[in-house]
């Protein structure tokens, strides 16, 4: 049932970083949101626009929807008593490493709790291998929710502890689900997944590599055979780990946005206007997703600033080869705006609530 009768009180964890700001812009124009409680990755003193003065545009008592302005919200020291007695809802948008460890004592304290990190998408013995650190305790990962929209909407409806997916690992995922669930991969046969990211995606913290003089003018891969999203998309193609992966992750000089380039090696031949049709058949219903018609590709810039995932299909019937493509914006459909979806989906609103923003073009 829809929480319509007041506005849900939402906190947001880590709210200096590049996904913290966009909850914070997107939750602002959100019309069943109160926000009342932000905390910082960092110790502040000043108020929420001494932080953030971009948002001053959004400091309108029609904003906050009880007729408090953002502007008095001060960027707390986060204390899990105070947000649990001044939420219903937090996001975390801290690192992995920590992240975890303040989603469970939030969870712990009874709120309902969306965290935007890697630390609850993996069972323990995964989660060390690839993250390289301990997990929190196994009753918290036990009770995350994965939450991939458009895949697992049942579950997320009654989440209260939810995992926020990773942005090479939605892209990725919504592209494949479809060939992998209509069984149009080769068994036996690895997915090679070309992915290429905005350099937002690395967060806020200063890294030589980062640098505009550094990545201006350049690209290359990083991570190579270890990207920490790699178990996270096999675990969704297949449960019983029949599917691999090999994921190749690039860093663009651009700042946000991730394409994604599957090659996936078919089981049978299928022309281009049948794969074409079914995936149009499996996202019809879907506000956010769209399948481009054979013969057009997805860009960045038709994503960038929105919720949306651009999806193209081609296949190269002289290898027996389907290539699918898909674009994101890292921090809406990637981060921050599925994490809103996965709110709105928890409370009952429709999906596009505060998620109205269009691509920006150019």
């Amino acid at each position: 049932m829809a929480e319509t009768a007041s506005a849900v009180r939402v906190g947001i964890i880590g709210a200096n970083g590049y996904s913290g700001i966009e909850l914070l812009r997107t939750l602002s124009l959100h019309p069943h949101v109160h926000i009342t409680y932000v905390a910082g990755s960092r110790d502040a003193d000043g108020g929420l626009l001494a932080e953030q003065p971009f948002l001053r545009t959004l400091t309108a008592p029609a904003h906050t929807h009880d007729g408090a302005s953002l502007a008095a919200l001060k960027v707390q020291q986060f204390d899990p008593d105070v947000c649990a007695a001044a939420c219903d809802v937090a996001f975390v948008g801290l690192p992995s490493g920590s992240a975890g460890q303040v989603a469970a004592a939030l969870y712990e304290r009874g709120l309902r709790v969306i965290d935007l990190s890697g630390d609850l998408r993996l069972p323990a013995e995964a989660y060390r291998t690839w993250y390289g650190r301990d997990p929190v305790p196994d009753a918290v990962l036990g009770a995350a929710v994965y939450g991939l929209t458009e895949w697992r909407r049942a579950s997320i409806a009654t989440a209260q502890l939810l995992s926020n997916p990773g942005c090479y690992a939605t892209a990725t995922l919504l592209a494949l689900l479809p060939a992998v669930r209509a069984g149009l991969n080769r068994p036996g046969a690895p997915i090679v997944v070309d992915a290429k990211s905005g350099v937002s995606g690395a967060g806020r913290k200063a890294v030589q590599s980062n640098l505009l003089g550094e990545l201006a003018e350049n690209f290359y891969p990083y991570k190579v055979g270890r990207h920490q999203h790699t178990p996270e998309i096999e675990q969704m193609l297949d449960p019983d780990g029949g599917v691999r992966i090999s994921l190749t992750t690039q860093l663009l000089p651009v700042a946000r946005g991730i394409l994604s380039a599957c090659h996936v090696m078919l089981e049978r031949p299928v022309t281009v206007e049948e794969v074409y049709q079914f995936y149009q058949d499996c996202y019809a219903a879907e506000p956010f997703v769209h399948v481009l018609p054979p013969g057009q590709v997805p860009q960045l810039k038709h994503v960038r600033g929105s919720n949306h995932c651009d999806i193209a299909i081609a296949v190269d019937e002289r290898t027996g080869l389907l290539q699918v493509f898909s674009v994101i914006d890292n921090l809406q459909k990637g981060a921050a705006g599925q994490a809103v979806q996965n709110f709105n989906v928890m409370h009952g609103f429709a999906e596009t609530e505060g998620l109205w923003a269009q691509p920006m073009y150019p």
